[in-house]
C-alpha cells in the first residue's frame, strides 16, 4: 500500500479546467446560501457562465479528436491563456503535460488560465525538492482540494495541513515502525494470495477464462486493506467476483469525488442533492455508517477483553489512546484508499510490461526460484531484481502521475520560476520518468537493469536506489509514503507466488497497447484483460 500513475491520464490532483472555473460554481453556491448578495452574485455568476459556454463549445469539435491541438507547446491567448488547448487535450492531460515538461529546457512549464491565473508544472528535480522538503511549509494541499474531497476523506491525513497533518503523521508512524504490524501485513498478504488469489488463477487456467487482472488486483488489494485496516475481512476476491456493498460504495465515493475536479457545478449538484451529488452522500453514508459500526464494535471488543493483541491499525489507534470515532474513520478511509488502488495501479501494468519482456520474466523467475517456497521479510526484501522491475515499471507508470500544492505565499523556484501566493504548483512523476536528461536516451525502455549494478567479487546483483527527488514515485520529505516498505513487500509477494505458477498473457494480442487513465489514482481504461497460463513444471 501506498501512503502519503489514452495514449495520455487524469491527475490525481486538483484537475486544471476545475481550477480555471471554480470561481463560476463558487458564485452560484454562494448565491443559493446568501441571499443579501443575490443580485451581484447571480450577475457574475451568469457572467462566467456563459463565458465558459462559448469556450467549451466553440472547442467541442477539437476536443472530441484524437489529436491533440499541439505536441510541444501551448499557444496563450488574451483573456482566456492556454485554455483551448487545456480542452483539446483534456482526455490525454497527464501525457499532454508531460510532453510539454519533455520540450522545456528547465523542465518547468507555466500554463495560463483564464483571467491571468497561472498553473505551475515541474519536472525539475531541484524545484520538487524546494517544493516538498525545503520548503514545505509553503506549499500545502490547499483549501480547493481539501473542499473538494472533504466529503469522502474528511480530515484523514491525506487532506490535512498544518497541525492536523503533523498529529496524523505521528501517530501513523509509530504504529507502521512495528514489527508487529509488518508480520500482521505480511501475514494477511500470504492467506489473501494462498487462499484466494492463486485458486481463482488456477481455475480460469485450467477453463481458458479470460479475466480482468486489474480487477482481481483490486479485490485483492481491497482484502488486504480492510484487513489491516479494520480487521474485517470484505471477502471481495472470491470465486463469484462479487459485488460486495461497502466495496462498491467506496468504489462510487473515489469515482465520483474525483470527478468533482472536472465538475463546474458539483457544489450546486449537491446543494439539491441530485445526479451525481446524490449517489455520492448515499456512497459515503455507507462507508462511514460501516465505518463507524465497526469502531464501535472494535471498542466493544477491546474493552470486554483489554489484552486482546492490537494487530490492525484500527486496533492499534484505539489501543493507544485515540477515542475520537471522527478521527479514526477520517484516517482509515484515507489508509484504504491509498491501500486499495495503488499497489493494484503498480502490479496491473507491471504484469503488462512483463508481457513485453519474456526477458526480464525470465531473470525473475530465475531469481523466485533461488528463494524458498513462501519466502519470510527478509527474503522477499533480498529479491533485489524483482524491487528493480517494479521500480523501472513505476517510472514508467508511476500509480499517482502528477500531485500539487497551493503555494500560501510568494516564492521563487531554484529554476527561477516565480511563484505567487495562490498559485497551484504541480510536480509530475509520469514526467521525470521521461526525462532524457534524468534517465538517459533509454529512457523509454523498460531496463530493470538501470537500477542494478554487478557485485565484482560476488556476481550478485546489488540495488542501486535514486533519490526521492529524481523519482518522487512514493513522494518525499515530510510527507513520503510511511508504507512504502510494506507496499514492496505486498508487490513481490503477489509476483513471486504468481509467477512462479502461472504466465499472465495479455487476451487482447500484441500491438494493442493499453489506455493510461487516471482518477484519484492510475488505472488501465477497460481494465486489462489476460488468459492465465500454467507453467510447465
Amino acid at each position: 500500500m501506498f501512503f502519503n500513475h489514452t495514449n495520455y491520464k487524469y491527475p490525481s490532483t486538483p484537475c486544471l479546467q476545475s481550477i480555471i472555473f471554480a470561481e463560476a460554481s463558487q458564485t452560484l453556491f454562494q448565491f443559493l446560501a446568501k441571499e443579501r448578495q443575490m443580485v451581484v452574485e447571480l450577475f457574475v455568476s451568469f457572467s462566467l457562465l456563459f463565458l465558459s459556454l462559448f469556450f467549451i463549445f466553440s472547442t467541442t469539435k477539437s476536443s472530441k479528436s484524437k489529436t491533440p491541438i499541439s505536441t510541444h507547446l501551448s499557444k496563450s491567448y488574451p483573456l482566456i491563456g492556454n485554455y483551448l488547448d487545456i480542452r483539446a487535450n483534456w482526455n490525454h492531460r497527464v501525457q499532454w503535460t508531460s510532453d510539454l515538461l519533455q520540450n522545456s529546457p528547465s523542465a518547468t512549464y507555466v500554463l495560463h488560465r483564464p483571467l491571468g491565473a497561472r498553473a505551475i508544472l515541474t519536472a525539475n528535480p531541484a524545484n520538487v525538492q524546494h517544493i516538498l522538503k525545503t520548503h514545505f511549509h509553503l506549499y500545502q494541499k490547499g483549501e480547493l482540494f481539501r473542499s473538494t474531497l472533504f466529503d469522502f476523506l474528511g480530515n484523514g491525513i491525506f487532506n490535512a495541513d498544518g497541525n492536523t497533518w503533523k498529529f496524523q503523521r505521528q501517530v501513523a508512524s509509530h504504529e507502521f515502525n512495528t514489527k508487529s504490524l509488518r508480520k500482521f501485513v505480511e501475514t494477511v498478504v500470504d492467506t489473501e494470495l494462498y487462499e484466494r488469489l492463486i485458486p481463482i488463477l488456477s481455475s480460469a487456467a485450467a477453463n481458458g477464462t479470460v479475466l480482468d487482472f486489474q480487477d482481481i488486483l483490486q479485490r485483492f488489494a481491497f482484502d488486504n486493506i480492510c484487513k489491516i485496516a479494520f480487521g474485517y475481512d470484505p471477502a471481495y476476491l472470491l470465486p463469484s467476483l462479487p459485488q460486495a456493498k461497502f466495496a462498491q460504495a467506496f468504489e462510487d465515493s473515489v469515482r465520483i469525488s474525483s470527478d468533482r475536479f472536472n465538475s463546474l457545478f458539483w457544489k450546486i449538484k449537491r446543494a439539491f442533492g441530485i445526479g451525481s451529488e446524490k449517489r455520492l452522500r448515499e456512497a459515503m453514508s455507507e462507508v462511514r455508517h460501516f465505518a463507524v459500526n465497526l469502531v464501535k464494535e472494535k471498542k466493544e471488543e477491546l474493552k470486554e477483553n483489554s489484552s486482546i493483541e492490537s494487530v490492525d491499525l484500527l486496533s492499534r489507534f484505539l489501543s493507544s489512546g485515540h477515542s475520537d470515532e471522527t478521527f479514526i474513520v477520517d484516517i482509515v478511509i484515507s489508509f484504504i484508499l491509498a491501500g486499495r488502488d495503488t499497489t493494484s495501479a503498480a502490479l496491473t501494468w507491471f504484469f503488462w510490461l512483463l508481457s513485453k519482456h519474456p526477458e526480464v520474466e525470465t531473470n525473475i523467475i530465475k531469481e523466485i526460484h533461488e528463494k524458498s517456497e513462501m519466502p519470510v521479510f527478509e527474503e522477499v526484501k533480498d529479491m533485489v531484481y524483482t524491487h528493480a522491475s517494479l521500480c523501472e515499471s513505476m517510472r514508467l507508470y508511476p500509480p499517482v502521475p502528477t500531485d500539487s500544492k497551493l503555494a500560501v505565499g510568494d516564492d521563487i523556484l531554484p529554476d527561477g520560476t516565480p511563484v505567487t501566493k495562490g498559485n497551484r504548483v504541480t510536480y509530475h512523476p509520469y514526467a521525470m520518468g521521461r526525462l532524457e536528461t534524468l534517465w538517459g536516451v533509454d529512457w523509454a525502455d523498460y531496463k530493470p537493469e538501470r537500477w542494478l549494478e554487478r557485485d565484482t567479487t560476488s556476481e550478485k546483483w546489488n540495488f542501486v536506489g535514486r533519490d526521492t527527488y529524481t523519482y518522487p514515485v512514493f513522494q518525499a520529505g515530510p510527507r513520503i509514503c510511511l508504507g512504502k516498505e510494506m507496499a514492496f513487500l505486498q508487490m513481490k509477494r503477489v509476483v513471486a507466488g504468481v509467477l512462479s505458477r502461472f504466465k499472465v498473457v495479455p487476451a487482447a494480442g500484441d500491438g494493442v497497447e493499453p489506455e493510461f487513465v487516471s482518477y484519484l489514482t492510475a488505472k488501465m481504461k477497460g481494465g486489462f484483460p489476460v488468459k492465465i497460463e500454467e507453467r510447465v513444471k
